[in-house]
């Protein structure tokens, strides 16, 4: 995942094309397409780099602590934000992948909740604790921030973090 951000990144830098028209771009019929990528999409090397470590750390985790349902968390993190973001947000282009960090993120810490175990317990308190600022990406305060994606995404995280506390379901 990481690997496609940046290689999508380099082919619009070094080609100088704008593929952040293909963001979701919310109940448009052409804003369909951001569903599949808009997480490989970022409008800014600041942007790229604020996305990939908190993805590689958090997707990390998840595969390695969850491995039974972390394919799962990751596919319906990925695509169902994008759905969600297509039918509720705001009629601007969403690009990034922090809606699916959030997701992931949200996830890790309600497991830690939900499962009542102690390693689920750690594993989410010490996401809490790393990624506890982004608690103030769920606020519209920043105009050209998707806030949209972050709050479907922590909503989503929670709800599959839930869905899924007893491991993998059939």
């Amino acid at each position: 995942m990481v690997f496609l951000m940046w290689l999508v990144y380099f082919i619009e830098i070094n080609y100088n094309v704008n593929l952040g028209l293909f963001g979701i771009l919310p109940r448009q019929l052409p804003g369909l397409i951001g569903i599949l990528f808009a997480p490989l999409l970022h409008g800014s090397l600041v942007h790229l780099i604020s996305n990939t470590f908190p993805l590689l750390f958090l997707g990390t985790t998840l595969f390695y602590f969850y491995p039974a349902v972390a394919s799962r968390v990751f596919v319906i993190s990925y695509f169902g934000v994008g759905v969600l973001v297509w039918l509720f947000g705001r009629p601007v282009i969403h690009i990034g992948a922090s809606g699916l960090i959030y997701s992931i993120a949200a996830f890790l810490v309600a497991s830690g909740i939900f499962r009542k175990q102690l390693y689920a317990f750690i594993i989410g308190l010490l996401v809490a604790v790393i990624y506890g600022g982004l608690v103030f990406g769920l606020m519209p305060s920043v105009p050209d921030l998707s806030w949209e994606s972050h709050i479907i995404g922590a909503i989503l995280g929670v709800f599959l973090a839930y869905f899924y506390k007893d491991g993998l379901r059939k």
